[in-house]
């Protein structure tokens, strides 16, 4: 008897990393929110949450990217897209995490910058969005989101340049020191901004 051949499931694997991207805009606005409230730690208890359902939907998509027959982009370009955004999570949940440590709250300049970082994050979200339909190729609309994505943090990077010459005026050598660590953990939260957008280009300029 002749067995019947079944192939495996086509899986929604970019709509996994929207749902991924999702989740990180709401982490990112829960960064947001803590900054402007000087450090609440309901906010911070948010941005905690919100990690830990990021890397649910990271899981998600690396179980789907390995069960999928096909994937509309290449899977290494997915797999490397969702983890490099989940490394912008982490980085939010631990600057949070640093500053209660540090016990030093967040300053109207990581409230600039939390606000660049979420901005930021929600290109990203556009440009996956524009990965499901036609932003495929160099002039499509997700490499036009990646663009914006790295032009709000190029603003970041002059609000960084900006908090660190502040601190000249800090008397307080352990605020300075704290400040100065939360600071480059948000630029450097920035860079991962940057990588995510840089591989959204990679990815739809090899599929076009």
């Amino acid at each position: 008897m002749k067995l019947p051949w079944f192939l495996p499931e086509v899986r929604d694997v970019i709509g996994m990393l929207r749902a991924q991207a999702a989740v990180t805009v709401e982490g990112l606005e829960a960064v947001v929110a803590w900054a402007n409230s000087g450090g609440d730690t309901v906010d911070a208890d948010r941005v905690r949450e919100r990690e830990h359902a990021a890397d649910e939907r990271k899981r998600e998509l690396r179980q789907a990217l390995t069960e999928s027959f096909t994937t509309p982009l290449d899977a290494e370009d997915l797999y490397t897209m969702s983890e490099r955004l989940d490394a912008v999570m982490n980085g939010a949940k631990d600057a949070v995490r640093e500053s209660e440590i540090m016990h030093i709250p967040p300053d109207d300049h990581l409230q600039a910058m939390a606000e660049l970082l979420l901005e930021g994050v929600r290109h990203l979200e556009s440009a996956f969005a524009a990965l499901a339909s036609d932003g495929r190729g160099p002039e499509g609309a997700a490499t036009e989101a990646a663009d914006a994505a790295v032009k709000s943090q190029r603003h970041l990077e002059r609000a960084y340049r900006k908090a660190a010459s502040a601190l000249i005026d800090v008397q307080d050598l352990r605020e300075v020191l704290g400040r100065r660590e939360l600071y480059s953990r948000f630029s450097r939260i920035s860079d991962l901004v940057i990588a995510v957008a840089e591989r959204v280009w990679y990815a739809t300029v090899k599929e076009g």
